[in-house]
């Protein structure tokens, strides 16, 4: 059985697939957004970067197990502070979760930030996800004290850092 495999996502290619990744992983769009993913939230996973990010330095990256797309992330650049890589997105599908394989992803997008020169990564989490706060508190992310109140959802999410 081969490994994991990281790869860039084509965003036309890949799109069926990261739109069947989501439905499988929909329990975090209910639990975030009050509904399953539809094809707006397939086109954000593809196009969304923290403000003032540059598309053009953003990696979205797929995690590929015995060759089916397991896990999808993004990584921008820029923001908060201007040196910061920002992780907005990182879900696995429920039949990859509590195997290592969130840990691995992670230490590739580690990796990348790392090579890019970037000396912190931030991500958000929401106050109603325990499951994900603790994920990434074991991944060396530590609260920052800053949190907000998004207006779309109600959701107060809190802002977690790490240094590469």
């Amino acid at each position: 059985m081969p490994g994991p495999l990281i790869r860039a996502l084509d965003p036309v290619a890949d799109r069926p697939a990261l739109a069947a990744l989501l439905t499988e992983a929909q329990d975090y769009y209910l639990l975030w957004l009050g509904h399953p993913p539809g094809e707006d939230e397939v086109t954000d996973a593809l196009t969304s970067t923290p403000p003032g990010c540059d598309p053009a330095r953003s990696y979205r990256l797929g995690l590929y197990l015995e060759g089916r797309l397991s896990g999808v992330a993004e990584l921008s650049f820029g923001y908060p502070l201007p040196e910061d890589g920002f992780l907005g997105l990182m879900i696995l599908a429920p039949r990859a979760r509590s195997r290592g394989n969130g840990a691995r992803f992670h230490d590739h997008i580690l990796s990348l930030a790392r090579a890019c020169g970037c000396p912190r990564i931030c991500l958000g989490v929401l106050d109603a996800n325990p499951r994900g706060m603790g994920f990434w508190k074991s991944q060396g992310y530590a609260e920052t004290g800053v949190t907000r109140q998004d207006t779309e959802t109600g959701h107060l999410i809190h802002r977690l850092a790490r240094q590469v």
